[in-house]
């Protein structure tokens, strides 16, 4: 006797991938997301190419993976596939500091975040 199979955490048409750790501030994180949030899957991978944003390539490659789960895992077409969500939290801060004038002390904080891309799959439509 094994375990139960543990239900789907999305939808039957979607595919999801998560990316932890990256190390920039959410709400950095965050213009680059709110950049691709409900465009087709060719298009936002356009538009995180030319970006001129430092984390736009990992958001990139967290992109591609979810497109790649959709295909492989979930029997997907690649064709059809929009960004429906694309959102971001927080992770872990590290706190570092520096030594400034009187005896004082500089707090410098390092944010890291995490982000989560879910892609759906949607039949194509005349006016899309």
């Amino acid at each position: 006797m094994g375990k139960a199979k543990n239900p789907r955490r999305v939808a039957d048409n979607e595919a999801m991938a998560k990316l932890r750790m990256l190390r920039t501030s959410p709400q950095k994180l965050n213009l680059v997301a709110a950049m691709i949030r409900g465009k087709k899957v060719e298009r936002a991978l356009t538009d995180l190419t030319f970006s001129k944003k430092r984390i736009a390539a990992d958001v990139k490659k967290c992109l591609q993976s979810a497109i790649a789960n959709a295909e492989n895992n979930h029997n997907l077409d690649v064709d059809e596939l929009i960004v429906s969500e694309a959102y971001v939290g927080k992770n872990l801060i590290m706190k570092r500091g520096r030594p400034r004038a009187r005896g004082r002390f500089g707090k410098i904080v390092k944010p890291f975040s995490q982000l989560t891309i879910t892609v759906r799959q949607v039949e194509d439509q005349a006016n899309g």
